[in-house]
């Protein structure tokens, strides 16, 4: 595993949702992660779901997502930020860029699935926002267009959460 790139796929595939987690975050590429699908099926503690790079063992699924060199010494900050160990696991993963070059990365997988709820609209706007920003291919983000979301009751913490864009 390759200690300093990590793939980002859901709400860190957005730079300034990244940036403002870790400073050292730089994009490297953008990658596919063959073998899993996009799920937004993680239960999370504020009542929503969260995404997942969930394995299927298809060679034909396939995640987008934007690899990252981050600082080492970042690392801890980012895993606290993922809730490893309660929320997130780490796993070691293969990518393939879009001129098919492999890069070997760190990525996290959902340790719990089956939220009953959909995320929440601002956690939908971070990976929808992030996909943009990298010019993933259209038929992707137009799946993410399509993700059933909820709105926040919590009207100041979807203030924060957008704020990062201005």
């Amino acid at each position: 595993m390759t200690e300093n790139h990590y793939f980002a796929y859901g709400s860190n595939l957005s730079s300034l949702r990244l940036l403002a987690r870790i400073r050292s975050a730089r994009v490297l590429t953008t990658a596919r992660l063959h073998a899993h699908r996009l799920a937004f099926h993680m239960p999370s503690q504020d009542g929503s779901a969260k995404c997942d790079a969930h394995f299927t063992g298809v060679p034909e699924d396939f995640v987008w997502g934007v690899v990252y060199r981050i600082d080492p010494v970042e690392r801890e900050i980012l895993d606290g930020y993922e809730g490893l160990g309660e929320s997130y696991g780490i796993k070691a993963v293969e990518l393939a860029t879009e001129k098919d070059r492999v890069v070997k990365a760190f990525t996290y997988y959902a340790l719990r699935t089956g939220a009953q709820v959909p995320p929440y609209c601002w956690y939908r706007d971070h990976v929808l926002l992030g996909a943009r920003e990298h010019s993933l291919p259209p038929e992707y983000i137009t799946r993410l267009e399509a993700t059933a979301y909820m709105a926040d009751g919590d009207s100041q913490r979807r203030m924060a959460e957008l704020s990062i864009y201005g």
